[in-house]
């Protein structure tokens, strides 16, 4: 039997007139990478918001590890989010980044944080401002703002944004390994390819409406 650790049961999100999610319904076993495949305006980014507790939807019920988001707990515990783009004081390097936000829960070590950089292949000593970076390595840094406090769930919104080919490589490999250590990963993602590479189930959404794909 499998564990439905995150089940959404009929959730529906409107703003006024708008329904931008109709009705879904579906159960995200743990240790999985789960894929969420669309066009812009789908509905996929707001369902990832509603699940990490964002934005709350205007009819159903979202559970993580049977506890109700809005409900039981307001924002799940051990969740690394990135939705859209990832924002970092531009004047300090990557470590330094990292260590004011992981101030925030004071629960992680510079160990910690360096090994973090150090997995999406940025240098974790490097006095190089993050206002200097590229796209792809802003993108990278993000990766590793979402994984430095080892949380079990993992809510990435295109995680390949502004990657070049060796990028995109290497969090695949990153995103494959951190399945394999027993993290549940929900990707939102406009490319077939990377959804068809990395999930273990698919679901295509469409004008807020969900079909499971495999």
């Amino acid at each position: 039997m499998e564990d439905n650790f995150i089940e959404i049961n009929n959730v529906s999100k409107s703003f006024q007139e708008a329904k931008v999610l109709k009705n879904i319904s579906v159960s995200f076993s743990r240790g999985k990478i789960h894929g969420l495949i669309g066009r812009n305006g789908s509905g996929k980014t707001m369902l990832l918001k509603c699940i990490c507790g964002f934005v709350r939807p205007s009819s159903g019920l979202i559970s993580i590890d049977h506890k109700v988001v809005g409900k039981d707990i307001d924002v799940p515990e051990s969740m690394g989010i990135i939705i859209e783009a990832p924002g970092f004081l531009p004047n300090y390097n990557a470590y330094d980044n990292l260590h004011l936000l992981a101030m925030i829960k004071n629960q992680i070590s510079k160990k910690k944080i360096q090994e973090a950089i150090r997995r999406v292949g940025l240098d974790p000593v490097s006095k190089k401002r993050v206002g200097k970076y590229s796209l792809g390595m802003r993108q990278r840094l993000g990766i590793a703002q979402a994984i430095m406090e080892d949380p079990s769930i993992l809510i990435l919104d295109e995680p390949m944004n502004g990657l070049d080919n060796h990028g995109v490589e290497d969090v695949r490999k990153l995103l494959l390994d951190l399945r394999d250590e027993g993290k549940t990963i929900l990707i939102a993602s406009h490319s077939a390819e990377d959804i068809d590479v990395l999930c273990d189930t698919v679901h295509e959404m469409d004008a807020g409406v969900m079909q499971t794909v495999r």
